[in-house]
Order: structure tokens, then C-alpha cells, then sequence
């Protein structure tokens, strides 16, 4: 079944839907004034949104060179024919009408397909620790305080999958909170982020970035990985440059002195690593409407660095690969206007034209930044993701 999109949070509650009623695609450069009147003709409807990280070519003067494996759309909004609540395995309509072919695709026992060829990295490690140098270099100039590099791991020949069942893989050995699965025209995104970008709740916005990552260990030495991460001054350092850009562009939209750090580098342990989350909000200025939001706020400060803009002329530089949907984000907006965002990092996304499949995975290099580290915390973020596609 396509045009399917899954929203899991892992705690029982879920969000799925089914269908095209109408929908909006656009490429670089996106015109504004589309997406606003879209969303103002589908003002009490559900939508779900797709927003690729090269969006900031139409926010910014940027621009993205290479190639873009997977080839997701700039900006996608797909107001569903049915949408339905699930808790506990349960269905329940929530938006739109019946579908009773859902229904059954829900409730089918998919048996697990695995990827048969291996994910392939786009840069060697030498390649890596090369251009973690140079990024530093850039921060020792003064051009930039902290820069997310990612690299990108690929694989060909992936038809004849049920990727379904991969998520399904994928999702059990993450339970992360911003899970997301869809299939939608050419499409295919099996996501297993634990990190949100932005939360609106009546005339509250939230967003909350991750910067500091340990892996998950037995007993005692999971809790002093714990306590490493916590007071790592480093990690501490990159979170809080992150969370005075956030501040600053929540800060766009916000009315005078509502922005607020509600929690400072906490520490959340999900299924295979700890993380420093921090998180911020404001209370938005009257008449406020989503495109300004996303204008005033994308891409989000985790997976660029600060200053945004020279960190992402940086990024397109160093990274050898166009981000696409990755480092962008996929959520929905309900009827009354409230949405929820994640930030697609942890994720597998695929083009079934084409038969290739894309993983990237970065961190935020620093000028206390160890080559050999940052390397290493990759391959801790994307092993588990990457393994849950093979037998």
C-alpha cells in the first residue's frame, strides 16, 4: 500500500494515514505564497509535511551542488483522505473518511525482508579526519564557532524489499520518540529519530536540539557514561552554542522577552545511546503563519552549527553529498493549526525509481573537537540503524 505515512512515538500513541486528497510538491526555489495559500484553503485539515534540508536555498542566498541520491522534493504538504489515531495497536478515525484498506494493511503480518547488499560510506576514514581538520581550521580563522559535518552511506540494487517490515526492524532495536514511516510516490523513509525540531501548542513554540551523544553500555558503566556526558564540557559547550541559535531564531516570531530555556543540556537515554537535549520555547506573535515560522527557523541550528549561514556555506563545501531530506524534517499539522516536527537524523530513505537507499550521520565539530572521536561517534550513531536493514 502507498501513500502511507506513520507517525510512532513509542509510547503507545501513534498517528497513521492513508491517501492523497490534495497535496503540494515544489522544488528550489519554493514560492512562499504557494505554500501559504495551500495552507490557508486547507486551514482545519491534517497535513502532512515533508521539508528537505535544501529548503535553505530558498531562505538563504545558498545553494546545493552535489548530487542528491534519493532526490526527495524541496517542500511536500499532503492533506490525507484518512487519518486515524492508534493506541495500542488500535485504530481510530481521527481525520477524513473510512479506509477500510488500511485497516487491513495494518493489520497484516509483515515478515522481515532484509537489504541483501551493504551500505557503502562516501568518504574513507582518512577522508573524514581530513576534513574535520579543515573545519577547524575554519573555526581557528574566526569564520565559524561549531559546524555539523555528516557523511553519507549508499546502496544500489535495494527493489524487491518490503519496507514495511525494515521499519518495523529498524524501529524495535531504536524505540525512538520521533519514529516516522512513510511510502509515498517514489519515496520511501524509515525513520528512527530522537530528536524534535519544533512543537507549536496553541500560541506556544518549542523547540528542542540535540548536541552530545554516548552510547549505551551494562550496569554501572551505563550510568558513568551517563555522568561522562553530562559533564563533558566540550559536549556542554557545543549544546549551549546551539541553543543561542535557537533562541535567536525563535526570537523572529516570538513576542519581546517570551523566549525561554526551559531545560539546559539534560541528559535522555533512549535504546542505544544517551543524549544532551536541550529545549527552548516562546510564545509566538499574533498572526504568525507556519511559512514565516519555518523561514524564521529552518534548517534547525543542530544540523548546521553557528553561525547558521557560514556553517552551511562550509557544509556544502566539505560534505560530498546534497542532504536532501536528511537533516530536514517530517511531521504534520493538525486541524486547528498546532503541528509537531522532527528532525530526520537516524533515518533510512530510499527512491524506488532508482533502487538505491541513502544513511547519513554527522556531529558537530568544535575546536576542542578529536578527529578520532568524532569519527567514532558516528559509527556509534548509525551501526545499530544500518544493522537493523541485514540478517
Amino acid at each position: 500500500m502507498e501513500n502511507i505515512f506513520y507517525f510512532n512515538s513509542n509510547n503507545g500513541s501513534a498517528i497513521i494515514s492513508a491517501g492523497v486528497k490534495a497535496e503540494l510538491v515544489l522544488n528550489n526555489p519554493v514560492d512562499w505564497s504557494l505554500v501559504r495559500s495551500f495552507l490557508s484553503k486547507h486551514a482545519n485539515a491534517f497535513v502532512n509535511v515533508l521539508l528537505s534540508y535544501d529548503l535553505k536555498n530558498s531562505i538563504e542566498k545558498l545553494h546545493s551542488s552535489h548530487k542528491n541520491w534519493c532526490d526527495f522534493p524541496t517542500l511536500v504538504l499532503i492533506v490525507p483522505t484518512s487519518v486515524y489515531k492508534v493506541n495500542q495497536d488500535k485504530l481510530t478515525l481521527f481525520y477524513g473518511e473510512e479506509s477500510d484498506e488500511l485497516k487491513t494493511w495494518w493489520e497484516t503480518k509483515f515478515s522481515f525482508q532484509p537489504i541483501k547488499n551493504s551500505f557503502e560510506a562516501s568518504l574513507s576514514k582518512n577522508e573524514y579526519l581530513q576534513k574535520v581538520r579543515e573545519i577547524q581550521n575554519y573555526i581557528q580563522l574566526g569564520d565559524v564557532y561549531e559546524v555539523n559535518f555528516c557523511q553519507q552511506y549508499t546502496v544500489e540494487n535495494v527493489n524487491s524489499i518490503n519496507s514495511f517490515s525494515l521499519y518495523k526492524e529498524l524501529n524495535k532495536n531504536t524505540n525512538a520518540p520521533f519514529s516516522v514511516y512513510f511510502d509515498w510516490q517514489n519515496w520511501t523513509m524509515l525513520g528512527a529519530s530522537p530528536e524534535r525540531f519544533l512543537k507549536k501548542t496553541g500560541n506556544t513554540l518549542l523547540s528542542q536540539p540535540i548536541k552530545g551523544t554516548r552510547p549505551r553500555a551494562l550496569d554501572e558503566e551505563d550510568e558513568c557514561l551517563k555522568r561522562e556526558l553530562k559533564n563533558d564540557p566540550k559536549e556542554r559547550a557545543e549544546n549551549i552554542m546551539i541553543v543561542d541559535l535557537v533562541r535567536n531564531d525563535l526570537a523572529k516570531v516570538a513576542v519581546s522577552g517570551t523566549v525561554h530555556v526551559d531545560e539546559l543540556c539534560e541528559i535522555y537515554s533512549f535504546e542505544t545511546v544517551h543524549q544532551m537535549i536541550s529545549t527552548i520555547s516562546c510564545e509566538l506573535r499574533e498572526n504568525v503563519v507556519f511559512d514565516e515560522i519555518i523561514q524564521a527557523t529552518f534548517p534547525m541550528g543542530s544540523m548546521t552549527g553557528a553561525p547558521k549561514v557560514r556553517a552551511m556555506e562550509i557544509i556544502e563545501e566539505k560534505e560530498n553529498f546534497q542532504r536532501g531530506l536528511y537533516a530536514g524534517s517530517v511531521g504534520y499539522i493538525l486541524p486547528d493549526g498546532d503541528f509537531d516536527l522532527n528532525v530526520v537524523i537516524r533515518s533510512i530513505l530510499f527512491n524506488k525509481e532508482k533502487n538505491v537507499a541513502s544513511c547519513a550521520v554527522g556531529g558537530a565539530i568544535t575546536i576542542l573537537s578529536e578527529a578520532e572521536k568524532e569519527y567514532e561517534e558516528c559509527h556509534v550513531k548509525i551501526n545499530r540503524i544500518l544493522s537493523s536493514m541485514h540478517e
